[in-house]
């Protein structure tokens, strides 16, 4: 067997369904152990990969050169499923880092990777046995360490919500619990982004009532308050690192919400 249908049938063993028994899956987890094609289970390393680095990795190595435009297929179908499984960390150097940091990255779980250099021999069966039956409490202990770092926003209603790690997180949150009952008292949270989760709330109905449309996610600002009683609709950009909203970004939400029925006001 080759290497790539070796981890194909480890990712199978582990029990991840067949979404991810593919050629993508497999060559993400030879880059996690970075084992070429002539390179022994027992001889594994267990570096800190970002996207980028797995891609580079599958095209030198295996000769498999996926268009740029596939990273969203390894981040989204293939390494979020090997976090969520306990297969693999991410950010285990720095686990509050923002979700748009260039430094993201993954690795290997030090257990995972203690089985695989025993896959081939006659230890297997009972490593994956001892393996599968401690990986729940394993993917559950990450998972808390990584709730850890989330930051929570207090909505005026009581509400409460988490968001991504980080600055840009952090400026929304004193946007919803600051400067809105400062500047928009009374006002209604009907929308705010997140960095790992455009829409993390999204009142889609109440925002179609407003004449918005709701799907246009990626061109949404970072928060929507609306002020029933002057019928007023904030947007309100986050802004960390970029300056502030210029005339593009202005003309864009200009047309955005130029059909909406309240007036707005931007900040």
């Amino acid at each position: 067997m080759s290497k790539i249908d070796e981890a194909k049938s480890i990712i199978a063993a582990l029990g991840f369904p067949r979404a991810q028994q593919n050629e993508r899956s497999a060559l993400s987890l030879l880059a996690l152990v970075q084992l070429q094609e002539g390179g022994s289970w027992r001889d594994l390393k267990e570096p800190l990969l970002g996207v980028r680095a797995i891609l580079d990795f599958c095209r030198n190595d295996y000769k498999k050169p996926y268009a740029e435009n596939s990273r969203e297929s390894f981040r989204k179908e293939t390494l979020h499923q090997f976090v969520s499984g306990g297969l693999a960390l991410q950010n285990p150097d720095e686990p509050g880092r923002p979700p748009n940091s260039p430094k993201w990255c993954y690795q290997i779980l030090p257990q995972a990777k203690a089985l695989l250099q025993k896959f081939g021999t006659p230890q297997w069966e009972k490593a994956l046995e001892r393996y599968m039956a401690e990986i729940g409490s394993l993917a559950e202990r990450y998972r808390k360490e990584r709730d850890l770092n989330l930051v929570p926003c207090h909505l005026p209603d009581g509400g409460i919500f988490e968001m991504s790690p980080g600055g840009h997180s952090e400026l929304i949150r004193d946007i919803v619990e600051q400067f809105a009952p400062r500047f928009a008292p009374g006002a209604t949270v009907l929308y705010v982004g997140d960095t790992g989760n455009k829409g993390v709330i999204h009142d889609d109905r109440f925002l179609a009532k407003l004449g918005i449309d709701a799907h246009e996610r990626g061109k949404m600002p970072d928060a929507i308050l609306y002020l029933e009683d002057k019928n007023w609709l904030f947007l309100i950009e986050s802004v960390t690192s970029v300056g502030p909203v210029d005339g593009k970004r202005h003309a864009e939400l200009t047309q955005l919400f130029g059909k909406s029925s309240p007036s707005t006001r931007n900040h």
